[in-house]
C-alpha cells in the first residue's frame, strides 16, 4: 500500500545523506518534499500540516543538526512521528470479562465485512477462542450462503435463522453461543452503498438490544479520504471503538492508514493482507512506520515464520546446511518453507534495506519461483541426491517434465553449485572463528 510513499521519501532522505553536514535550509527542503508526498498519498491536508510542523520543530534542533549523522537522526524523527500519527502503540481487540465477547462488524458494502469476519473468526480460533459468526445481513444478495461457505472452511459454526430481522438474529445469536459454549459472537451486518437513515437506525437497534464489545468499522484503504469520512460518519451515530482497514495489499496510496487516527480519534486494530482467509494482522503503528520508511520489520517476518514455518523441519533443514549436507532435496524443502510466508515482494518489504527497492521487488516474480520447484519435482529422488547423474538425456526428460527449457535446468543447476560453493567457503570459515553466527538460508536463485 505504501509503496509510492516509500519510494517518495527514500528519495527525499537520499539527499540528505549526500550531504553530510546538514543545515536548516536542508531539513526544510526535505521537509517540503515530505509534504508533497503526503498529499500524493491522500492524506488529509490538515494532518499533513500538523505532522510537518512536530518534524520541523524536531529535526531543525542543534542536537540533531550537530549530531555525527544528523540524516539518520531526521529520519528517526519522522519514523517517531509517523509511528504516532498512526496511534503509536498497537491497540487490542478487547475481550470480555464475562463471555462471549459481542463483535460488530459494520461497513458500507464492497468493503469485504463478510469475508473480515472470517478472517477475524479464525485468527481468534488460531488464538484458542471459540468463535461464533452470525449472519445479520440479510439484504445482500447471497451474504448469508457466502458467510455459511466461509465459515465451513475454517470449521466456525454459522448461525443464521430464516426470517429473523438483523436484532432478533443478534439476539439468537447470543442464545445459541450459550448454547455451543462459545466465546466469541462476531456479527456481520447489512452494508449500503452509502450512509443513510435506515443503516444506522438498524445498527442502533441491534446495539441496543445485544450491546457490543468492540464495535469494528471495516473500510476499504483503496478508497482514500473517502475512508475518513465513512468512519467519521459512522462514529457519529455508533459506539465504534476501532477500525478495520481492508484489503491494504491493494493499490492504495495509504492515506486512510495515515489520517484516520488523527482525524477520527480510532485506532486502526486490525488490516487485512490479501484475499487468503489468513491474510488479517494486527496493525503496528511503529512497524508501519518502519516499512513507510524502507527499514524493514524485522520482527514481524519472524513472528510470521514461526507462526507459519514448520519448526521440526526447518531445525532439521539448517542443521544439515550447517554440515554442508545440502542437496536440492534440502533445497527443494526450503523453497517449499519459504512458499509459506507469502509473496516474496513482501517479504522482501521486511528486510531491512530492501523495502525501497521498487524495481528489484518487481523483479523478483513468484512465477519464476513456481517454475523452480516445478524443474525439482521433476526429477527424481537420486536426481536431488546425486545432481552430478544429470545428463543430457535426464535433464530433457526434467525439462518437459517440468514445462520449462533445457537451458532453464542448466541455470538452476549452476546457480545450485555455486551456492553450495559458497556455503562450503562460509562453513570453512565458521571453523577459524570462534562464534560466528549460524548459516541463514541461501539466497533464493533466480527462476
Amino acid at each position: 500500500m505504501f509503496e509510492s510513499l516509500a519510494e517518495k521519501l527514500d528519495g527525499a532522505f537520499r539527499k540528505l545523506r549526500r550531504k553530510g553536514v546538514l543545515s536548516e535550509a536542508d531539513v526544510r527542503e526535505a521537509v517540503r518534499e515530505v509534504r508533497l508526498a503526503l498529499l500524493e498519498a491522500d492524506v488529509n491536508y490538515k494532518v499533513v500540516k500538523d505532522f510537518l510542523t512536530r518534524v520541523e520543530t524536531r529535526a531543525v534542533g542543534q542536537e540533531i543538526l550537530s549530531s555525527l549523522t544528523p540524516d539518520q537522526e531526521v529520519v528517526r524523527v519522522v519514523r517517531d512521528e509517523l509511528a504516532t500519527l498512526m496511534g503509536g502503540q498497537p491497540a487490542r481487540i478487547s475481550m470480555a470479562s464475562n463471555p462471549p465477547t459481542v463483535i460488530y462488524l459494520v461497513g458500507l458494502q464492497g468493503a469485504g465485512k463478510t469475508t473480515t469476519a472470517a478472517k477475524l473468526a479464525l485468527m481468534l480460533k488460531r488464538q484458542g477462542r471459540q468463535p461464533l459468526l452470525v449472519a445479520a445481513d440479510i439484504y445482500r444478495p447471497a451474504a448469508v450462503q457466502q458467510l455459511s461457505t466461509l465459515g465451513a472452511q475454517i470449521d466456525v459454526p454459522v448461525h443464521y435463522l430464516q426470517g429473523q430481522s438483523p436484532v432478533a438474529l443478534a439476539e439468537s445469536g447470543m442464545l445459541r453461543s450459550r448454547q455451543l459454549a462459545r466465546d466469541v459472537v462476531i456479527i456481520d451486518t447489512a452494508g449500503r452503498l452509502h450512509v443513510d437513515e435506515t443503516l444506522m437506525a438498524e445498527l442502533e437497534a441491534m446495539e441496543k438490544q445485544v450491546p457490543g464489545h468492540e464495535t469494528l468499522l471495516a473500510v476499504d484503504a483503496m478508497t482514500g479520504q473517502d475512508a475518513v469520512r465513512v468512519t467519521e460518519s459512522f462514529a457519529a451515530r455508533l459506539p465504534l471503538t476501532g477500525v478495520i482497514l481492508t484489503k491494504i495489499d491493494g493499490d492504495a496510496r495509504g492515506g486512510a492508514a495515515l489520517s484516520i487516527r488523527a482525524v477520527t480519534g480510532l485506532a486502526i486494530k486490525l488490516v487485512t493482507t490479501g484475499e487468503k482467509l489468513d491474510a488479517i494482522e494486527a496493525f503496528q503503528p511503529d512497524r508501519t512506520a518502519q516499512r513507510i520508511l524502507g527499514m524493514g520489520d524485522v520482527m514481524s517476518l519472524i513472528e510470521k515464520a514461526e507462526a507459519t514455518l514448520d519448526r521440526d523441519a526447518t531445525e532439521n533443514l539448517a542443521k544439515r546446511m550447517e554440515k554442508g549436507d545440502f542437496s536440492l532435496e534440502e533445497f527443494r524443502s526450503m523453497l517449499q518453507q519459504v512458499k509459506r510466508l507469502g509473496p516474496l515482494s513482501k517479504v522482501m518489504e521486511m528486510i531491512p534495506g530492501m523495502g525501497g527497492l521498487g524495481k528489484l521487488k518487481n523483479q523478483v516474480d513468484d512465477k519464476s519461483l513456481v517454475r523452480v520447484e516445478a524443474i525439482l519435482s521433476s526429477m527424481t529422488a537420486a536426481e536431488r541426491r546425486r545432481p552430478q547423474i544429470l545428463d543430457g538425456s535426464r535433464r530433457l526428460r526434467i525439462a518437459r517434465g517440468s514445462g520449462t527449457s533445457v537451458r532453464e535446468v542448466n541455470r538452476l543447476l549452476k546457480q545450485f553449485q555455486e551456492m553450495q560453493k559458497m556455503m562450503r567457503q562460509m562453513k570453512g570459515m565458521r571453523k577459524g572463528r570462534k562464534g560466528m553466527p549460524k548459516l541463514p538460508f541461501p539466497p533464493m536463485p533466480e527462476g
